[in-house]
């Protein structure tokens, strides 16, 4: 005999998702007026995808190698850095549109 289904009311309630932290431990969000611009936060984003890409490249090495011993790890790695990578393409993306449609305003 098996065992009844819960309610979904019994279920644990999920928790809120909190900041994402950066590769550094800070925030990844920042409050407005806490002096950092927008170069700076550009030049960070870029740094984040760059460790990403340079972490996902070390592990599939050692996962060639036979040097890794779990693979999961090789496959979150990838999977970060191609988010990371998609989400970074599809943000220059939107900037360069944007920068056409000002460029094509009259004055």
């Amino acid at each position: 005999m098996t065992a009844p289904i819960a309610p979904i009311g019994a279920a644990t309630p999920i928790a809120p998702i909190a900041p994402i932290a950066d590769l550094s431990g800070t925030s990844a969000t920042s409050a407005p007026g806490s002096g950092e611009d927008f170069a700076s936060v550009l030049a960070n984003g870029m740094q984040n995808l760059q460790n990403l890409q340079t972490k996902s490249s070390d592990l599939a090495v050692q996962a060639a190698t036979g040097d890794l011993t779990d693979v999961h790890d090789y496959t979150i790695a990838a999977a970060e850095a191609s988010l990371a990578t998609q989400l970074t393409v599809a943000v220059r993306n939107k900037a360069v549109e944007a920068f056409n449609e000002i460029m094509r305003m009259q004055a």
